[in-house]
């Protein structure tokens, strides 16, 4: 255990995922980037309301060899961990009823922008998703009226590459086929 778990203090060098791994289980959002501890305001009831929205529709329509989920830990590194709101992975990782997913079973990951995590939905955490191998990203920005911005990953420059804005329906076929009207992820009092 190190010193952070036992005062004030963070680690004398960077916090890890050992680290993680050590503190209890209190229901708080703790995400690692680069050793750097880092920890996330409860989210809002529209966010939430998302999630679930979002999380159901995309389950009911993923066909076997995928699995839909909320909230779970993608570990990229021993210094970065990150939480997407909502994810898709592959049915053999979810099998093992994880806590934790490795980059390479994440075939989609989801982020929904709140006031708090523009940076990090918008710029940091696409750029850290891509590095790691995960083949899709998607954005849902929350200011105004509800987009989902898809991307695809480059695998060569590992930069993801939008394939789309959706404002009325997200219609793609990637990972799997999804026609998704946004007013079912809209939640009804905005």
């Amino acid at each position: 255990m190190t010193a952070a778990l036992q005062s004030d203090y963070p680690p004398e060098s960077e916090w890890t995922t050992d680290d993680l791994d050590a503190l209890p289980e209190d229901g708080r959002r703790r995400e690692l980037l680069d050793g750097v501890l880092l920890m996330s305001p409860s989210p809002t009831r529209t966010h939430q309301t998302i999630a679930m929205r979002l999380g159901t529709a995309l389950d009911e329509d993923c066909p076997d060899g995928y699995d839909v989920t909320q909230a779970v830990e993608v570990r990229i590194n021993r210094t970065r961990s990150f939480i997407p709101d909502v994810l898709i992975t592959t049915s053999v990782a979810a099998a093992r009823e994880p806590s934790k997913y490795e980059p390479h079973e994440v075939v989609l990951a989801i982020e929904i922008v709140s006031p708090s995590t523009r940076s990090m939905d918008r710029v940091l955490k696409p750029a850290l998703y891509a590095q790691a191998g995960i083949p899709y990203y998607w954005r849902i920005e929350t200011e105004g009226a509800l987009e989902v911005v898809t991307y695809r990953i480059d695998a060569v420059n590992e930069v993801y590459t939008e394939t789309g804005r959706w404002t009325k329906f997200v219609d793609t076929g990637e990972p799997f086929p999804i026609n998704l009207p946004i007013s079912r992820i809209t939640p009804r009092v905005r």
